[in-house]
C-alpha cells in the first residue's frame, strides 16, 4: 500500500513540475506581450490591437492554475494558530478536515466552471475573436489543480509526511 502511495505521489509531483513550468509559459507570454505593447504604443506608434486581451486571459489562467500550485507548496495565506497550538493528533485531524473542505470547494469550482465554460462557449472575444470557452476554462482547470493537490496533501498525511510550507525570511 506504501508503494502505491508513493508512486501516486511521484506522478502528482511531477503534474506539478508540469504546472509550474506552464505558469513559467505564461508568464513569460504576458511579459512579452505587454513590454511589446508598450513598444509598439509608444516607440512605433501604432499598438497592437490583441495582445492586452492575450495578456488578460494568460493571466486568467495563470491565477487559477497558481492557486492549485502554490496549495500544494503550501505557498497561500493561511491562519494556522489553532495547528499549532493543537497537538499531534488534533492537528492531524484537523489538516485533512481543511484538505477536504478544499477538495470540496475545488468540486465545486469544476462543476459551476464548467457550467459557465458551457455558457460563455458561444460567444466570442472581441479583438481576437476566440471563443469565450477558453478564458472561462481556466476555472475547472485550476479546481481539477486543486483536486489533484489534495490528494497530494492527503497522502502526505498518510505517509506522515506533511508538506511543509516554506518559512519567511524576516
Amino acid at each position: 500500500m506504501k508503494t502505491f502511495l508513493l508512486l501516486i505521489h511521484r506522478a502528482i509531483d511531477q503534474f506539478n513540475r508540469l504546472i509550474g513550468w506552464s505558469l513559467a509559459g505564461l508568464l513569460l507570454v504576458m511579459t512579452v506581450l505587454i513590454f511589446w505593447q508598450v513598444f509598439a504604443r509608444f516607440v512605433v506608434g501604432s499598438p497592437l490591437f490583441f495582445s492586452d486581451e492575450i495578456a488578460r486571459f494568460a493571466m486568467l489562467w495563470l491565477t487559477f492554475l497558481g492557486a492549485g500550485y502554490a496549495y500544494r507548496k503550501g505557498a497561500l495565506i493561511s491562519v494556522d494558530i489553532v495547528l499549532e497550538y493543537a497537538g499531534k493528533t488534533l492537528g492531524c485531524v484537523l489538516r485533512i478536515i481543511i484538505i477536504l473542505c478544499s477538495a470540496l470547494f475545488a468540486l465545486i469550482m469544476i462543476k459551476y466552471g464548467y457550467d459557465l465554460m458551457d455558457r460563455v462557449s458561444s460567444q466570442t472575444a472581441p479583438s481576437t475573436r476566440v471563443s469565450m470557452m477558453w478564458p472561462y476554462m481556466a476555472i475547472p482547470a485550476g479546481g481539477v489543480v486543486i483536486v489533484i493537490n489534495s490528494l497530494g496533501l492527503l497522502i502526505d498525511e498518510a505517509l506522515g509526511t506533511p508538506h511543509k510550507p516554506k518559512q519567511e525570511v524576516n
